[in-house]
């Protein structure tokens, strides 16, 4: 990674956050714990918020603060019932989604670190619901 350049701009850019992204969405809908959380009819825009959130979080385009604000993500999840189950099939789904991604170890580990801090810290439900 050069100077100039940010870790958005070394893992691909937008075409590799869109690719993590899209992969993980293709499992949620079948998902017997998460799918259930997902408004049927948003799974595009879900998709769109995520991959703008982590684009602009790793140093890419600030269309997420622009058209959303701050991302505020314990509120925005918290109508959502997460358990330390949901969480870890959030991981679990996300985990598929980064293998055979082109990144390196170091990238793919704090790629990886950043989901598992936003995973622990978007657990709102005890007991777990979907336990």
């Amino acid at each position: 990674m050069t100077t100039s350049e940010n870790f958005y701009d070394s893992v691909g850019g937008e075409e590799t956050f869109s690719l993590i992204v899209h992969r993980f969405y293709e499992q949620v809908p079948n998902d017997d714990i998460l799918g259930p959380m997902y408004p049927p009819d948003d799974f595009e825009g879900a998709e769109q918020r995520l991959k703008m959130f982590l684009s602009q979080y790793w140093g890419g385009p600030k269309d997420y603060q622009e058209q959303r604000g701050h991302p505020r993500l314990r509120m925005r999840h918290v109508n959502y019932p997460i358990g330390v189950t949901a969480a870890e099939r959030w991981l679990q789904l996300m985990s598929n989604a980064l293998d055979g991604v082109d990144l390196t170890a170091e990238q793919r580990e704090a790629i990886w670190e950043h989901m598992v801090r936003a995973a622990d810290m978007l657990i709102n439900s005890n007991p777990d619901p979907h336990a």
